[in-house]
């Protein structure tokens, strides 16, 4: 019972840390019109640094101290960590929310292929053909988006793939028990936080944040610090629910709190354009993605009765 309670309790975690740091990215980027993701994916790494350095000082968490093993033993996280962070918050400041979500549809492909090609996984024909309908509504909206934006759908293309090879890549290093959850968490936020400012100065996007007029706002600075201490919490729930169940339950449970997001994004943001045949493609994509999460849901209950 105490294990069903903790795989119910990490795919709950991970569902509401997920919807609600979308909410507010989108809030930060597109309403405040802040103008770098990048800057924001800074404040995401710093929050996680600090949050658990300061756990691992006050004793609350442990994880193995830095030594030359461990870039080795974290390989090829941070790099998937950083660009599955920064090409969502491009994602999400180009795209209206439920064209981002339904795109994120095609995570759930490549987290299939991922799984397959790395942990030897096979998936049954209703499985694939449930996915087939949810990247068909995909493409049926996307064929009439009257928002569309090639950089927005380009960011959110990459997103997919570096999500399935991320979530993939966690549950090898996790299974294999060297770093822990904290300690993958940590040091692929600490590898990567250096290069990340160096690249945010090259761009521009340093100082185009620090000239944002918005820092007197009281209610977005209280927006911003809190899209950088709910970055760290959707890292650890991912990671969380990756453990308890599988990377593709996690992807299932982004899958459904994706159609939450989808219907609160058509009036949230203020940058979705209705049409009837990207809306009729909006809710194929959604109607694939409850009969996907049943499907694989019940499969797995299955698995474990035999197991």
């Amino acid at each position: 019972m105490t294990s069903v309670f903790l795989k119910l309790f990490a795919a709950g975690f991970y569902g509401l840390s997920s919807f609600l740091i979308v909410v507010v990215n989108k809030s930060v980027l597109t309403n405040y019109r802040f103008p770098s993701s990048l800057c924001v994916g800074i404040g995401q790494m710093l929050a996680t640094i600090m949050v658990l350095w300061m756990g691992k000082t006050l004793k609350v968490i442990t994880f193995p101290d830095l030594d030359t093993s461990i870039p080795y033993k974290t390989f090829p996280l941070p790099f998937l960590y950083v660009g599955n962070q920064i090409t969502g918050l491009f994602g999400t400041k180009q795209l209206n929310l439920p064209m981002f979500t339904v795109l994120r549809r095609f995570s759930i492909l490549f987290t299939m292929l991922a799984e397959g090609i790395l942990l030897k996984k096979t998936f049954s024909l209703p499985i694939q053909l449930t996915v087939f309908t949810m990247i068909f509504g995909a493409l049926v909206a996307a064929s009439s988006d009257l928002a569309f934006d090639l950089q927005g759908y380009a960011f959110i293309s990459i997103n997919n793939v570096l999500t399935a090879a991320n979530g993939a890549y966690m549950k090898q290093k996790l299974d294999s028990r060297e770093l822990g959850k904290y300690g993958l968490l940590y040091y692929n936020a600490l590898f990567m936080l250096i290069p990340t400012i160096a690249f945010a100065f090259f761009t521009g996007d340093m100082q185009r944040a620090l000239e944002y007029e918005g820092w007197s706002d009281i209610l977005f600075i209280v927006q911003f610090v809190l899209s950088s201490v709910m970055g760290f919490i959707l890292m650890y729930s991912i990671v969380v629910c990756t453990q308890y169940n599988s990377a593709l339950t996690t992807t299932i449970v982004g899958c459904i709190k994706n159609i939450l997001v989808t219907y609160i994004g058509m009036f949230f943001g203020g940058d979705y354009i209705f049409s009837w045949v990207n809306f009729i493609g909006l809710n194929i994509s959604i109607a694939g993605s409850l009969v996907y999460s049943y499907i694989t849901f019940t499969k797995e209950q299955e698995q474990k009765k035999k197991s």
